[in-house]
């Protein structure tokens, strides 16, 4: 039995997109539920269609595809996302990543690459194209030499976890109390045994630490 997988599509080149939807829909278990080429309309589109995968440009007018993730991740919607990019740019290949992106295309092999890329982020799994699968090396041995560096943050706790990564997005205690709807102090406690946990000392040392290492934690 096939599976259906609904997917939206946004891209503000029009030839590029419309040629992306001719192959998707080749695909029996996909069903295209909408598309765009502006981003602040394809955020609206994807609240009310409620896709499992969006496959979205990084740049756009008036969003681009990494804060629409950022929207849609915030609002905890299902929904999983392929970036699709002109530049193999690691920098943006980590902050894909580190907002919940599970497909990374290029989009010179887009084309070839495309249909594998919705079978398995459908499934939960990650696929980056093969030109930057090293990206992908170089992030999973990065992360490996910062616990062996920092064995403290396996111990961490999960709402510590969570305070540490919202650290790194340099938010202060103020706006973390309110997102995590816990008190100032509560959050600064947390800071405390993180530092201690980690073996921090000094003024600002946990934000030069999450800041430095926001990829991997």
């Amino acid at each position: 039995m096939v599976t259906e997988i609904k997917v939206f599509v946004a891209d503000d080149h029009q030839i590029f997109r419309q040629g992306l939807l001719k192959l998707l829909e080749t695909e029996k278990s996909i069903t295209i539920v909408g598309e765009s080429g502006d981003g602040l309309e394809s955020l609206r589109m994807i609240k009310e269609l409620n896709p499992e995968i969006a496959i979205l440009d990084i740049s756009m007018p008036n969003m681009n595809g990494l804060e629409i993730v950022k929207q849609i991740k915030k609002n905890d919607l299902p929904v999983e996302f392929i970036i699709l990019t002109m530049y193999a740019d690691e920098e943006y290949f980590n902050e894909a990543l580190d907002r919940g992106v599970k497909g990374y295309l290029l989009k010179d092999n887009a084309i070839a690459d495309l249909l594998i890329c919705v079978k398995y982020v459908a499934q939960g799994k990650y696929y980056v194209s093969p030109l930057i699968s090293e990206y992908l090396l170089n992030r999973e041995d990065s992360i490996k030499k910062l616990r062996c560096e920092y064995p403290g943050l396996d111990g961490l706790t999960a709402t510590e976890k969570r305070i540490l990564k919202l650290i790194a997005e340099n938010k202060t205690s103020k706006e973390i109390a309110a997102e995590l709807y816990i008190s100032h102090r509560t959050v600064q406690n947390h800071r405390t045994h993180i530092c201690e946990k980690l073996g921090l000392k000094g003024y600002n040392k946990l934000l030069q630490f999450a800041l430095e290492h926001k990829s991997y934690l």
